[in-house]
């Protein structure tokens, strides 16, 4: 059986009395993408430097490649590409010298695949960053955190700032890295984003770990929207019947409703009928979450 590549297990952390996060437990498979999801505030970020030992917990443990966070930084830190959501690097440093700096630190040889990345994201080397704009500064951090071909990548919202090309060119990024096997924990609350990419998703409420689910089945337990229009003046008051469909609203044949769960029961009550026209929507994973949040409200 692998090391997990991340395993949190009770993680907590307060500000005195003020909470961070509490008892947060999840595990991050090699080669898997997961995503971490919560709105500003929830606790994403105060997690990340948890997991690092940057913040000293006050209670629970992690382990990255099976190794202790605190006891075993050196170590981890040698296998860990990490972008931060408050990135910075000094005013008067420039990419290259940053990049230098950091292969020093981690014996790297050389600056990697550094110019690959550059050229890819069109990111100027020779400028010191506090030349650089915000969505500059940001395609400066992705290399850093990638141009030594870590075995985990840690980023915190790391589309902040890019324009809508660069953030594409992240996300077939991200999809490479996986390819190579690669393990990848993404922060956002950029939940379409996060749809396409990951394989997992946590979503975190006010500190706390409210679910961990796999993408097909978050998105499985959502409720479609459908829309349905048949050739005649057949009533489908029939799908009231059926477990899961709510919001059933007929009028001159033509249905609108919503489903959850099995969708098989559906069609084959739809197949009594002569059907013209039929439109199903996968709710987006914004409404996935919201329910969550109104669940856990309850």
């Amino acid at each position: 059986m692998s090391v997990a590549a991340i395993e949190a297990e009770g993680l907590t952390k307060f500000y005195g009395r003020r909470r961070g996060i509490e008892d947060v437990t999840f595990a991050v498979a090699p080669g898997e993408v997961f995503g971490f999801l919560g709105p500003n505030g929830a606790g994403k970020t105060t997690t990340i430097r948890a997991l690092l030992d940057l913040h000293h917990p006050t209670g629970g443990s992690a382990r990255l490649f099976g190794r202790d966070s605190r006891r075993d930084s050196v170590a981890i830190r040698a296998r860990l590409g990490n972008l931060p959501g408050d990135f910075g690097f000094g005013r008067q440093a420039s990419g290259r010298e940053a990049l230098r700096l950091l292969a020093r630190l981690r014996g790297v040889d050389g600056l990697g695949r550094a110019e690959a990345l550059a050229e890819r994201f069109d990111a100027d080397l020779e400028r010191p960053l506090g030349q650089l704009s915000r969505g500059n500064r940001q395609k400066i951090g992705l290399i850093l955190a990638t141009f030594h071909e870590p075995d985990l990548l840690i980023f915190d919202e790391p589309t902040s700032g890019l324009d809508p090309l660069m953030q594409e060119e992240f996300l077939t990024l991200v999809d490479e890295e996986r390819e190579r096997g690669r393990t990848v924990f993404v922060s956002s609350h950029d939940l379409d984003e996060v749809q396409r990419i990951c394989d997992r998703v946590g979503m975190v409420r006010e500190g706390r770990l409210i679910a961990v689910e796999r993408m097909v089945d978050l998105l499985g337990k959502a409720r479609r929207k459908v829309s349905v229009r048949l050739s005649g003046p057949s009533s489908l008051e029939d799908l009231r019947k059926l477990p899961g469909v709510t919001e059933l609203a007929l009028a001159d044949g033509h249905a609108s409703f919503e489903v959850a769960g099995d969708f098989d029961r559906v069609l084959k009550a739809l197949a009594a009928h002569h059907v013209t026209d039929i439109e199903a929507v996968h709710p987006s994973l914004e409404e996935v979450f919201l329910g969550y949040y109104r669940e856990e409200g309850e």
